[in-house]
């Protein structure tokens, strides 16, 4: 049962415990009876109200049933519905309920310092942040960041908040917490405030060599490659045995574009099969094969004792060198154990690559009826053969592939999941939404199912206000997943609410930097009349996937 279900019932548990006598008693009447129903029938047109994704209705229902039940639990979920449906009048009644409840959490005065930014009271956001970032620990500070990034009405207030923190001295004494800060200034778009932070870093930790992958990090969003590539040389002799760094250097050099640089990073220090797992795939995307050989030849040395890891390690690497033959065995040695399953799924890929479709597509026939493998190998088998067909371009064969999977596994999500989004891929909206109205008939609370389809209505159907309430459900359960902020502002876009659409998409780039969420922000601002910021961001997408659906379609909207 997820969160949702179980806070409804823990708060109906609690108004029957509360109305005891009520209970023994069927015929009795008075006050207890009466804040009984008092709570317990707002509570449910709240949740019924949620689960239609009718936030406005539902943050009215909630501050009715918390202010009748007086129950801490119930307040603070009443108040998050509050702020995520903008009602800010019920929001600041909840927020005065819970204080009178003792309410001094990190949660609390989170809710209380996000509502005083969206009123523009930033100086009473402040005390609130201070008090936060004064806690011990880090669940204080790290509170203030998710503020920051989804309580602010826009990066510029964000922005100037963070700026008045580090100037007064608020941030704590902790690497970690100044290294959060200077990224958060970075993904809020503030170079000069991030540079001010990794001056003031560099001060308080001298020599710490991860002060210098931000500094790294904020070169690089600057567009002074050189120069980050000039400190990474500086540190990567340093990383030593250090694993976590070596790992972290090499992120940035590969963001760079240094793939040859990020390889030798990693082939520094002692070797383990992700390490060796990550120089393969470095050195695949690089194209040097000549290394990637060397690679292989060094693991193959060492791969004779039937080690499963180290063979199903070696079959990947001879896919990347395009020795299929050679992959074909090392899969096919692989001599139990928990590898067993995954080589044969890859080795069917690998006969798929040698021109042997029909031993591939007969292989997995084999897994798929094998009553002793596990549920989850069989499933997967239906999954990677309906994947080899959409590669064969063959539409029927792909959809046959998961019929047969919903015959074997009916109602499976896996599945469905899959299937609807190649409906859509497909452009047959209808069946992807089929598909993923199943998903919800089975899981009304799959908050992947209540997103696809919000999004999915939203861009490709006229029917937004259908989407912003699946979007919302989905809202409700994970307020600070990018992808679900980014379907928000996209379907806030679609409703004609440009600006609020803008705050949403630029929280959601702060979230992550994403390429479909960067081509959704190019495109609103390119409405808005701010061409060279729009610019910006295609760039900005061109960057991170050059064949982004939804970047393809800017580029067509912004092509002179």
């Amino acid at each position: 049962m997820q969160a949702a279900s179980r806070l409804f019932i823990s708060a109906l548990v609690l108004v029957l415990a509360s109305a005891g006598s009520v209970i023994a008693a069927p015929a009795a009447k008075g006050p207890v009876a009466d804040a009984a129903t008092d709570t317990l029938e707002p509570l449910m047109a709240a949740e019924f109200a949620l689960q239609a994704g009718r936030l406005e209705e539902a943050s009215r229902w909630y501050l009715q049933a918390a202010l009748a039940a007086d129950d801490e639990a119930l307040t603070e979920r009443a108040t998050r519905i509050a702020l995520l449906a903008r009602d800010d009048e019920s929001a600041a009644r909840l927020l005065d309920l819970w204080r009178r409840q003792g309410g001094q959490s990190v949660n609390f005065l989170g809710a209380e310092a996000s509502l005083a930014l969206r009123r523009g009271d930033e100086r009473k956001a402040q005390r609130y942040l201070v008090q936060l970032l004064g806690m011990p620990g880090d669940e204080g500070w790290r509170q203030v960041l998710g503020v920051m990034i989804a309580g602010a009405r826009d990066p510029s207030q964000a922005a100037g908040v963070l700026d008045t923190l580090v100037r007064r001295g608020n941030i704590p004494p902790k690497l970690q917490a100044w290294l959060a800060f200077g990224g958060l200034a970075q993904r809020l778009e503030q170079p000069e405030l991030a540079e001010r932070i990794v001056a003031e870093v560099v001060k308080r930790f001298p020599g710490e060599p991860r002060v210098a992958l931000l500094r790294v990090s904020q070169l690089r969003e600057a567009g002074r490659v050189e120069k980050a590539r000039e400190v990474l040389g500086s540190i990567a002799d340093r990383a030593g045995d250090d694993k976590e760094l070596r790992l972290a250097i090499a992120y940035e050099y590969d963001t760079l574009g240094d793939l040859a640089a990020a390889e030798g990073t990693l082939a520094r220090g002692e070797q383990d099969d992700q390490t060796y797992g990550l120089r393969a795939s470095l050195l695949a995307r690089a194209k040097d094969n000549e290394s990637l050989l060397a690679l292989y030849e060094e693991l193959r040395a060492r791969g004779q004792v039937p080690d499963p890891r180290r063979r199903l390690l070696l079959g990947q690497v001879a896919e990347f060198l395009k020795r299929y033959d050679e992959a074909l065995g090392w899969y096919q040695g692989v001599p139990g154990g928990e590898q067993r399953l995954p080589a044969l799924l890859r080795s069917t890929n690998v006969l798929h690559e040698l021109g042997r479709a029909d031993e591939a597509f007969a292989q997995l026939h084999e897994m798929q009826a094998d009553a002793s493998a596990t549920d989850t190998a069989r499933r997967d088998a239906y999954l990677l053969e309906a994947s080899l067909h959409e590669r064969d371009k063959d539409a029927a064969a792909e959809k046959d592939a998961f019929s047969r999977g919903l015959a074997a596994f009916p109602d499976d999500l896996e599945i469905l999941y899959a299937r609807a989004l190649s409906w859509e891929r497909g452009d047959d909206v209808p069946r992807a939404e089929a598909d993923l109205r199943r998903i919800l008939v089975i899981d009304p609370e799959s908050v992947a199912a209540l997103n696809a389809l919000g999004y999915t209505l939203a861009d490709r159907t006229d029917r937004y206000q259908e989407a912003l309430e699946l979007i919302n459900r989905a809202r409700a359960a994970e307020p600070d997943n990018a992808a679900i902020t980014d379907s928000y502002g996209w379907v806030l876009y679609r409703l004609g609410r440009t600006d609020e659409a803008l705050v949403a998409l630029r929280q959601a780039f702060a979230l992550q930097k994403d390429a479909e969420i960067a081509a959704h922000l190019a495109e609103v601002l390119w409405k808005l009349g701010r061409r060279d910021e729009a610019r910006k961001y295609v760039e900005e997408a061109k960057r991170i996937d050059p064949d982004n659906r939804a970047l393809k379609r800017v580029l067509e909207m912004t092509a002179p």
